[in-house]
């Protein structure tokens, strides 16, 4: 397979070394310089890198390494899309609860988003450099219709066309730097199949009943005139913060039709626990389009067996052709700098036991 997705891939935020954990709260002290911070996350990547590459991967990730949360530092970056502290509501955010992206004017791109993190990237591979973005509708989905300024957006249509415009000139700057492969996170669609979280969307001033087909269509508009060459996956899982996990319930049948709707080439979805129900829903994936199965945890260091995720492929394949299956981790090792509850060579051995299976299947 010589187009994203691979048979072997990978959701891309890996545990953050302790040598960069070091270097980054020497930094946030203010006893370690932005040039300083700047070599040791540069020469922490290499060595990911590296180990990505010696394992037989052939998307190439700098494990977000550069960042604190895998949304915030990017949706920051926007015109007109500002970052407030909130109170934590529940155990998902009780330590250390991130802020949240707030629109508190138009939203754009008026300067590219992380492109020298991909140059570096791209310098320091040989193989297919991976970048991972939220997407579109991770902007609206935390704080909802009630975190979008009313005076600036009186109709939620101004807000989608303009955030869809403002990625679409941001994935244009990461292209013209040589990315081909783009990632975009999305857990809304996830979260919509869990009552409690539709409750939620409703206080924040939605209706949960139309979210899905709002967010495909922001990743449509945003993907919009996109480059034939360029390869979009899109990942959704139920919360990933230190292991614990946010949402529940498998995938609904509505939820998914609007999330295929999205145009991108394949989608990476959660199937590492019983929380997330049966394959099922996956006989409404478009001809062509490919599903990276998220069979390997990255909540827990205990190596799946070989041929317990053969069997799973094995029961997918009977929804959807064999060779549009792939297989991954269910998410991210660090979603936020704090990583999750396993040790760097768990980490590892479960990337490396990916690409065996894949090759094993496959070849």
């Amino acid at each position: 397979m010589t187009r994203p997705p691979f048979h072997a891939d990978h959701v891309g935020s890996l545990l953050r070394p302790e040598e960069l954990r070091h270097a980054r709260a020497r930094e946030k002290a203010g006893t370690l310089g932005a040039t300083e911070l700047r070599a040791a996350e540069d020469s922490c990547i290499a060595r990911a890198v590296k180990k990505q590459e010696e394992i037989g991967l052939q998307a190439i990730t700098d494990g977000e390494f550069r960042r604190d949360f895998w949304h915030l530092d990017f949706l920051k970056q926007f015109d007109g899309i500002e970052l407030v502290k909130v109170q934590s509501g529940h155990t998902f955010d009780a330590q250390d609860v991130p802020p949240m992206a707030s629109v508190t004017g138009k939203v754009g791109c008026s300067r590219p988003i992380m492109v020298e993190h991909f140059s570096f990237l791209k310098s320091a591979t040989q193989r297919t450099p991976k970048f991972t973005m939220p997407s579109p509708g991770t902007a609206h989905m935390r704080g909802g219709r009630n975190a979008i300024s009313r005076a600036v957006y009186p109709d939620l249509d101004e807000f989608w066309a303009d955030i869809g415009g403002a990625y679409r000139k941001a994935i244009r700057y990461l292209y013209d730097a040589g990315c081909r492969y783009v990632q975009l996170d999305d857990v809304g669609f996830s979260y919509l199949c869990d009552d409690n979280v539709r409750e939620n969307f409703r206080k924040n001033g939605d209706d949960p009943a139309t979210l899905a087909s709002d967010y495909a269509s922001a990743i449509n508009e945003a993907l919009r005139d996109r480059p034939k060459d360029l390869a979009v996956t899109m990942h959704t899982c139920r919360g990933n913060f230190r292991s614990t996990w946010f949402a529940a319930g498998g995938y609904q049948d509505e939820v998914v039709e609007a999330m295929f709707r999205a145009g991108v080439d394949g989608f990476f979805m959660e199937y590492d626990s019983e929380r997330a129900g049966g394959f099922g829903p996956l006989r409404f994936l478009p001809k062509g389009k490919k599903v990276v199965l998220g069979l390997v945890t990255t909540k827990s260091g205990a190596l799946e067996a070989k041929d317990a995720l053969k069997r799973r492929i094995d029961e997918a394949a009977k929804v959807v052709p064999l060779e549009n299956i792939c297989l991954s981790p269910q998410c991210g090792f660090s979603s936020t700098h704090h990583g999750n509850l396993l040790s760097e060579d768990e980490q590892w051995n479960k990337l490396a036991r990916i690409v065996e299976v894949a090759h094993e299947i496959w070849g």
